[in-house]
């Protein structure tokens, strides 16, 4: 039972929300539009507590309308003499908007999202009325735009809530949570590391970096000083993501040394005990988090690691490895401090510094086009399905059930299994039937004025504006608005009976348990099946990074994508799973490794035997291009192949290989066989 207590910034967010809906209500009627409650629908849909995201959100709705609309325009003229092909054209185009929608996961999917159902919403209940086409798009388009533009004024002008203490507070999380893992895996974890611990840093990590890719897309929106920071906080999200599979590479190399050794070397544990200031938060001795000379003599310190006492020639590759992989934290974690420093600069107005490398941005997400084809599969099925039910029967408000079906499986197919949701917005949706035809047929008629409206319909929708603000009663309370706003911009209000307003009702109820039938059918999957999409994708990236010469960027861009399908594979493996969910989050940890060494030796491979490099890879590509496949990954050649390129590099010529190529052999090497303890075999 939700509680009836509100906070400040929920009953806000409604009394926002409702005085931007009634202005778009007052403004459409004004404008003598046909159906104005679809601008006052529309300016609770592009709703947020944050105004920078209510104005991308509109931005992106009105272009979707628009396409939307230009859909319609063409498809109707061209099909209106033949119904069923019209209807198929439009399922069709939902399915294609909703497939695009998926793959692009940024706040700009919007836009095919509402490209897809706009179409719907306007162009089925115009299949039996071609006429007036043009008309309708015309008015809902402007009914729409109404919406928006004032919801994005009221939120924008009135006590707007910028992004950037919500972003900000993210950001410092992500720090804390990577400064954490540093000091459990660099402080106590040379004595007795904390598996489980150190885990919990790995996966909160990842998830935040994951969340902050996704709600920076709305910085450029934010009405503060914020959006002047977009840069640097794309930059940040890069080096966050190259800095994960460094860190989790000095975890499995200390390990390693543990087990080869018996323990950590004492110079090892001696340098990194000694030079500990780099990771110091702001609040301790150090200002700014590390000064330049706390990271200047940490990095000589580590680099001379290397050249320390070492029994055999595996121990001295490991010993380079972790030269490598320490120096290149302290640098990465200098340069995230700095973007860090840059954002509070930007945000007090100063100029802010030109990022040199390109931002990777929304390219690094996992993309499944399986499954986007699936849901967009679905959508076009489950509409299909309506509409020929609606043809076949000539039911006056089929269409209503064509374009709830459309609507519902465009909504929730993000959700590996939407039924559950799908289910408890039906119920929703039922709940508001009375509210409906009370508003409908008794508010309506009774209501003589615009004020005398407000104050009508007004309880209703402050009470509901405040649970849809509360995340745990979100998913209800739009299923209760949609149902009674959806019912009064659909329906004629000044004609409704109590027969067509139950008909159209029924119409859309049946269309949304159409659409989760279906779906239960056809998309519903399990967190097993996703999990394993994700891992194939995996094996995919690293077959194509063994395959040809990366750029420079391949490696931060697979450590981002890699980072997001951890944080993806969390919710997936957690429940219930134990053991194999820690074995599973550990194979993702190694695949994040794996492809930062692969695009490391692509880097450097000229420094090594080019026709030993080139067999290896190739190799390597074929081996996981299997395990994509589902075949076992034959990968034993790697090992002697491995041993020999690193005891060339090791003792061989005087001209020695980088040691960046060589730390990337050993990350090969303690990836693909993290069994193999012993000596180096040529």
């Amino acid at each position: 039972m939700q509680s009836i207590r509100f906070s400040r910034l929920e009953m806000l967010f409604s009394l926002k929300s409702f005085a931007g809906a009634m202005l778009a209500l007052y403004l459409a009627s004004r404008a003598g539009l046909p159906r104005p409650f679809w601008a006052f629908m529309t300016a609770y849909i592009v709703a947020h507590p944050l105004a920078g995201n209510v104005r991308s959100k509109a931005l992106y709705r009105f272009v979707g309308t628009l396409l939307g609309c230009a859909a319609t325009v063409v498809l109707i003229p061209a099909l209106s003499a033949a119904p069923e092909l019209l209807t198929l054209a439009l399922a069709l185009w939902t399915g294609l908007c909703l497939y695009l929608s998926l793959l692009d996961r940024s706040a700009r999917s919007y836009v095919f999202l509402l490209a897809g159902y706009s179409a719907a919403l306007i162009g089925f209940p115009l299949v039996e009325a071609p006429a007036a086409m043009f008309d309708t798009a015309v008015a809902r388009v402007q009914e729409i735009g109404l919406g928006i533009l004032c919801a994005s004024l009221v939120h924008s002008l009135v006590l707007p809530a910028s992004l950037a203490p919500s972003l900000l507070a993210l950001i410092d999380r992500a720090l804390g949570d990577a400064r954490r893992w540093m000091s459990d895996l660099l402080g106590d974890g040379l004595a007795h590391a904390d598996g489980a611990r150190m885990a919990a840093d790995r996966q909160r990590l990842a998830l935040d970096i994951t969340q902050l890719r996704l709600l920076s897309t709305h910085v450029p929106f934010d009405t503060g000083n914020l959006r002047w920071t977009a840069g640097a906080i794309r930059a940040m999200q890069d080096r966050l993501s190259a800095l994960t599979p460094t860190l989790s590479a000095i975890e499995d190399r200390l390990e390693a040394l543990k087990v080869a050794e018996g323990k950590v070397p004492a110079d090892i544990a001696s340098a990194l005990g000694r030079h500990m200031g780099w990771i110091a938060p702001q609040e301790a001795s150090l200002p700014a988090t590390a000064t330049a000379a706390a990271i200047d003599e940490a990095r000589v310190a580590f680099r001379a690691l290397a050249d320390g006492p070492a029994s055999s020639p595996w121990i001295r590759a490991l010993r380079i490895d972790l030269a490598v992989r320490l120096e290149e934290l302290v640098r990465e974690w200098a340069a995230c401090i700095g973007l860090r420093t840059d954002i509070d600069a930007g945000l007090a107005g100063s100029a802010m510094p030109r990022q040199r490398a390109a931002a990777l941005g929304q390219k690094v997400l996992h993309r499944d086009r399986g499954l986007a084809l699936r849901s967009a599969a679905t959508a076009v099925l489950a509409t299909c399905a309506c509409c020929a039910v609606w043809i076949a029967t000539a039911w006056p408000s089929g269409s209503a059930a064509a374009m709830s079906a459309a609507v519902f499986c465009s909504f929730f197919a993000t959700m590996d299994d939407p039924v559950p949701a799908m289910h408890k917005f039906v119920a929703a949706l039922l709940w508001s039937l009375p509210v409906s035809v009370f508003c409908v047929l008794v508010v309506m008629p009774l209501a003589r004025d615009f004020g005398m409206l407000a104050l009508c319909i007004a309880p209703f929708f402050l009470l509901v504006g405040c649970y849809i603000a509360r995340p745990a009663s979100s998913l209800a309370a739009l299923g209760m608005f949609f149902g009674v706003a959806g019912t009064l911009a659909l329906q004629d209000t000044a004609n409704a009976d109590l027969p067509s307003l139950l008909n159209s009702n029924l119409a859309l109820i049946l269309g949304a348990v159409a659409a989760a039938r279906i779906t239960a059918l056809v998309r519903s999957v399990g967190s097993d099946w996703s999990a394993r999409r994700i891992r194939r994708a995996t094996s995919l990236d690293l077959a194509e990074l063994a395959s040809r010469p990366q750029d420079a960027s391949a490696r931060d861009a697979y450590a981002g994508r890699m980072l997001d399908r951890i944080a993806l594979l969390a919710p997936r493996t957690a429940p219930g799973a134990g053991e194999e969910a820690r074995a599973d989050a550990l194979l993702a940890l190694r695949d994040l490794r794996m492809g930062a060494d692969i695009a490391t030796l692509q880097q450097w491979r000229r420094s090594l035997p080019a026709e030993a490099v080139g067999r290896l890879l190739a190799d390597s590509a074929r081996a996981f291009r299997a395990q994509a496949a589902g075949a076992p990954r034959r990968d034993e050649p790697l090992l002697p192949q491995i041993d020999r390129l690193l005891l060339d590099a090791v003792h061989g010529d005087p001209a020695q290989p980088d040691s960046a190529a060589i730390a990337a052999l050993v990350g090969f090497r303690r990836n693909l066989f993290p069994a193999a303890h012993g000596a180096l075999h040529p």
